[in-house]
């Protein structure tokens, strides 16, 4: 509570000062006869004042002198005589007090323990093993003299030697690396002395075998937090006598009881968790295996990131030769592990998979997981030590500094980077430090409370030594930014950038790698031509000119965007192209330094298959696109039509202004494309750059491109129509001519390799005769399939008009009256089911409108299709399925005419129409996933039914767009090779490595949805 200005006193106004957040609740706490004469005191305010938070370390003492008092009044009298007398000792128990909550609490419940803290600093600057086995057994044998059974004793005996760690701590004396040290070294004794009561307990399975506790993680590495799990294996093996079955048994049993002792929670509070997750197969595993099982498991079935946590295995506790030979047969396996398959990619989906599993509110708060994190220190040494270390045992260190030291000295890691990188980690982890040791529980998030940040601040203040007059909340935000963003550039930066100086001449200073170290370092990243891309990195970052300055810049970046990517030769190839091409361009370079979704949008999509880049290497000005926040959202078909017909107008002749149509359509392509690959599409449609893959609907996906891709492909067709229109009659052609599209075209369902299914309609002007009009629709015809055949090196857009009246003996334009008269005499069942989708795309719409207007009653027959039209369209379906897949195609897999494919589904909906749409509107649509919605709202089929056939349509057609987008050229079929299929992986959302699942998940989709197919269609 906070008084009236004019009602506060002089010693409240001098607490203030101190730094006492609630000076009333102080002046009550200094009345308190426990503290006696030495309230006033100005020695002890002004050691109150420098602690953390004041009101923290005073009530602390209150409650130690008060307990004091009720157990031995002189005791509590000595404390406050050596307080006021001693600098060491009260600069390290108020320390305490202010900082730690927790340990204010054991010394209320354990008084007599502030005589811990009594020794100078010289006599116990630096405590190791052997300090603490007797500070542990010392406090374990006073427990148990006062009543404590062994496990409660070896709780309170931790806390006492936690006490001493935590006073120097705050102090200053030891820095966060010797305190990690020090928690590393209790941790050991106190898992020696939890296995030494297990064993006590259990004299005939401490008798059967000999257990050995492997310490992994920050415990293995002698970098421990105040509070964490502490991760360990167990490996064991039996006594001369003793079965191997058996042995295992004892030992378990020993691991398990040890384990309880640190783990469980009691009136003295629990030290902290064993965790043994890290053993083979995990949580699923036996807890304890002999030294030849666990090593058959690493040959055999170990994952990547198993070999990277064994960087900080040691021996910790138990039969210590056992734990040697342990580390020594596994060491070659993980210095090994840089030449699996897969290797970064694993590592780097690890790393993503633990930022992804942070909740999104705590994400700008996490100090070790999060972006800028200490985990992103991590695994960067972890990764370039994996590399590395093959051939250099200097870097076999399990500690991340010491790691980082060897890093640097060998010549990996720039000094500077190095030293920034250290400076940046001490800070975060004493952040962390000091965050757990306020409670003593396991979090690695910075508080929200301003309390919470400014006792943070302050204790942070005295241990680092900032400027006086730092305001305590500012500071502490101010600096953990700036050490976050230090390290988010780091990261990006230790693993690519020396590779830049293997083949580049920098700054004087810089380390340099071997070329065959960078080429090791390449192909660990998963570059399969590593001599290949040094030439590339070579070409592109060499000399002195400001364009390769520029490119050493950005290349650390794109090595990683890249290597992200199941191609990363193929970005580098393509980039080193792109660069060529617009190197000399001024705003290229600036673009891509300046505008960071610009140069990750641009390493997306030049290494994410064939199609895109080659659409850019075509036109590499359109590079700007990806800079662009609107960029990567497709047009309208009428700005893209308007357009189309404005650059075909400018055009002098046919041949050039189709030249100009297909300039936009490679463009636009491009567009469509790339926002595919980028992921600029969310959930709902909306745009959302750098979105993966696989967090957006692939239904909104699909749409979106066949929407995109059919109103481009309309614009094409339109700008033909008018450039061959153009070329022989000028404005005015002496009939009227529409072009209908059909199939996909028609129900803007295109893909990236759809051809255009179309027909061609007429109606002869008024006066002119219908064999003029007839003869200038041909040639209309003709020229407009001429122009958009001509050789290119653009993707082609074949005119394929077989779906006309009487197929290809058929005349390839018929006037509206020819094509009335044929379907009133001779129309075919499907020739009705192909009008389905029959829609105008160009030319005279009022003509188009009424050629729909005269097939309407044909696709949606009054009272629904016949028995014996339904027996034929089930008949032609079979016939296709026995004779258009290809020979040698696997059924299962072929997206088109396979098991649940495309065929399938559009059939099946296809007679739902023919069978119903006369009497459902909704039914009316050349739209396949509309038609089928419409048709689930129509209960024609369950809601069920309708999602299986959904979903197998769009991973089907998904699959096929992948497949154009990866191999450049159009398939019905997944790829075989296997970076091509892996790349189509990548773009379903697939991890590396989940190839399997994909093929899986396909198959498994599609037979789902066959079953529907010959429930719905065949009538099984």
């Amino acid at each position: 509570m906070t008084l009236p200005e004019g009602r506060r006193s002089s010693s409240y106004t001098r607490l203030l000062k101190y730094g006492f957040t609630d000076p009333a609740a102080a002046e009550r706490r200094l009345e308190a006869p426990a503290l006696a004469a030495r309230r006033t005191d100005p020695v002890l305010l002004d050691a109150l004042g420098t602690t953390a938070d004041p009101d923290l370390a005073l009530h602390g003492l209150v409650r130690l002198a008060e307990a004091l008092d009720a157990r031995d009044g002189g005791d509590r009298q000595a404390l406050m005589d050596t307080l006021v007398t001693a600098k060491p000792l009260r600069d390290r128990l108020l320390g305490v007090l202010g900082a730690s909550e927790a340990l204010g609490d054991h010394l209320a419940r354990h008084p007599g323990d502030w005589h811990a803290l009594v020794t100078y600093e010289a006599a116990d600057l630096n405590p190791g093993v052997p300090e603490f086995e007797k500070a542990l057994a010392d406090g374990a044998r006073g427990g148990r003299e006062a009543g404590l059974d062994a496990a409660d004793a070896l709780r309170a005996a931790y806390r006492r030697c936690l006490l001493t760690i935590a006073a120097r701590d705050v102090c200053g004396t030891t820095d966060v690396a010797q305190t990690a040290a020090e928690l590393a070294d209790l941790a050991t004794v106190t898992l020696r002395a939890a296995l030494g009561i297990a064993a006590e307990e259990q004299p005939g399975d401490a008798a059967a075998c000999r257990l050995a506790v492997i310490g992994m993680g920050k415990c293995g590495g002698g970098e421990l937090n105040y509070v964490s799990d502490v991760d360990v294996v167990f490996v064991a093996e039996a006594k001369e006598g003793t079965a191997e079955g058996a042995a295992l048994q004892a030992a378990t049993r020993l691991a398990s009881r040890m384990m309880r002792v640190c783990s469980d929670v009691t009136p003295e509070g629990t030290i902290w968790p064993v965790d043994a997750n890290l053993r083979p197969e995990g949580r699923n595993g036996p807890l304890v295996r002999t030294l030849s099982s666990h090593l058959a498991y690493y040959q055999r079935w170990a994952k990547t990131w198993e070999f990277q946590a064994l960087l900080k295995a040691r021996p910790v506790a138990g039969d210590l030769a056992l734990g040697r030979a342990y580390t020594d047969a596994l060491a070659p396996l993980v210095w090994q592990a840089a030449e699996r398959e897969n290797f970064v990619p694993d590592v780097q989906q690890m790393r993503r998979r633990v930022i992804a599993s942070i909740p999104a509110g705590q994400v700008d708060r996490e100090l070790k997981l999060g972006p800028g994190g200490l985990r992103d220190v991590e695994f960067a040494v972890q990764l370039l030590q994996l590399v590395h270390g093959r051939g250099d045992a200097t870097l076999r260190a399990s500690g991340t500094l010491d790691a980082l030291t060897a890093l640097a000295a060998g010549g990996y890691v720039g000094r500077s980077d190095a030293a920034a990188l250290d400076a940046a980690y001490r800070f975060l982890r004493t952040m962390e430090h000091h965050i757990q040791l306020h409670r003593l529980r396991r979090t690695h998030l910075m508080p929200e409370a301003e309390a919470d940040q400014r006792r943070l601040g302050r204790s942070l203040a005295r241990v680092l030594q900032w400027p006086p007059g730092t305001e305590p909340v500012d500071g502490l935000g101010r600096e953990w930014k700036r050490h976050a963003r230090e390290v988010r550039r780091l990261h990006e930066k230790l693993f690519y950038r020396p590779l830049l100086d293997a083949v580049a001449q920098l700054e004087p200073g810089e380390i340099r790698l071997s070329a065959k170290e960078a080429g090791n370092r390449l192909q660990a990243l998963g570059y399969a031509d590593p001599a290949a891309a040094l030439r590339h990195l070579e070409a592109l970052a060499s000399g002195v000119s400001r364009k390769a300055a520029i490119q050493r810049t950005l290349l650390p970046v794109l090595l990683g965007w890249f290597a992200d990517s199941a191609d990363p030769d193929a970005g580098l190839l393509n980039f080193h192209k792109v660069s060529d091409a617009l190197g000399r361009t001024p705003w290229y370079l600036r673009l891509l330094r300046d505008e960071g979704a610009a140069a990750e949008n641009l390493a997306r999509v030049l290494s994410a298959g064939r199609l895109a880049p080659d659409l850019l290497l075509r036109a590499p000005e359109a590079v700007a696109l990806l800079g662009d926040p609107e960029g990567l959202r497709p047009r309208g078909r009428e700005a893209l039509e308007q357009e189309t017909l404005a650059a075909v107008n400018r055009s002098e002749g046919a041949e050039a202004a189709i030249v100009a149509v297909r300039g936009v359509r490679r463009r636009e392509l491009f567009r469509t494309a790339a926002s595919d690959i980028i992921g600029a599409y969310g959930r709902n449609g909306s745009q959302g750059a750098g979105t993966p893959n696989g967090e957006r609907d692939p239904h909104v996906r699909v749409d979106t491109v066949g929407d995109a891709v059919s109103d481009l492909n309309a614009a094409a067709v339109a700008g033909a129509l008018r450039a061959a229109v153009r070329a022989e009659w000028g404005e005015t052609l002496p009939t009227r001519f529409a072009v209908i599209g059909m199939g996909r075209f028609g129900g803007h369902e295109q893909g990236y390799g759809s051809d255009a299914d179309v027909l061609f309609v007429h109606e002869p002007r008024e006066g002119v005769p219908d064999e003029e009009a007839a003869k200038a629709a041909s040639a209309v015809a003709g020229e407009m399939r001429r122009l958009l055949q001509l050789p290119t090196t653009d993707p082609p857009l074949h005119i394929d008009a077989d779906l006309r009246p009487e197929g290809k003996s058929g005349p390839i334009v018929r006037s509206l009256a020819s094509y009335a008269a044929y379907y009133r005499r001779w129309s075919l069942v499907w020739e009705s089911q192909a009008l389905l989708r029959a829609k105008p795309v160009a030319g005279d719409a009022e003509l188009g409108q009424r050629f729909i207007d005269l097939i309407d009653p044909l696709r949606y027959p009054a009272e629904g299709l016949g028995e014996d039209a339904v027996r034929e369209i089930r008949r032609l379906k079979a016939r296709m399925e026995r004779e258009r897949l290809p020979r040698g195609a696997d059924p299962t897999t072929h997206t088109k005419l396979g098991r649940g494919g495309l065929s399938d589904v559009e059939w099946t909906v296809q007679l739902l129409q023919l069978r119903h749409a006369w009497a459902e509107p909704g039914l009316r649509t050349t739209r396949t996933r509309e038609a089928l919605a419409a048709a689930c709202a129509a209960e024609l089929l369950s809601t069920e039914a309708a999602a299986i056939l959904d979903d197998a349509w769009v991973l089907a057609t998904s699959v096929r767009n992948a497949v154009m987008l990866v191999r450049g050229r159009s398939g019905d079929t997944f790829p075989t090779e296997p970076r091509e299929l892996a790349a189509v992986g990548r773009y379903l959302g697939y991890e590396p490595g989940h190839v399997g699942d994909m093929l899986d998940e396909y198959r498994r989709t599609t037979r789902r949805a066959r079953a529907v197919v010959d429930e719905l269609f065949y009538g099984a």
